[in-house]
């Protein structure tokens, strides 16, 4: 990472926004852990 990238932390309202559109079927989890470089467990 270089120093022009900002970081974005996981605050609880990143993180239940990202629940709320999985729950509307907006998004899958799997979507989710890919766009975060996330697994999905």
């Amino acid at each position: 990472m270089n120093d022009d990238t900002p970081i974005k932390r996981w605050t609880a309202k990143r993180k239940a926004s990202a629940v709320m559109d999985i729950f509307k079927g907006k998004t899958t989890v799997a979507e989710v852990a890919r766009q975060h470089d996330l697994t999905v467990s």
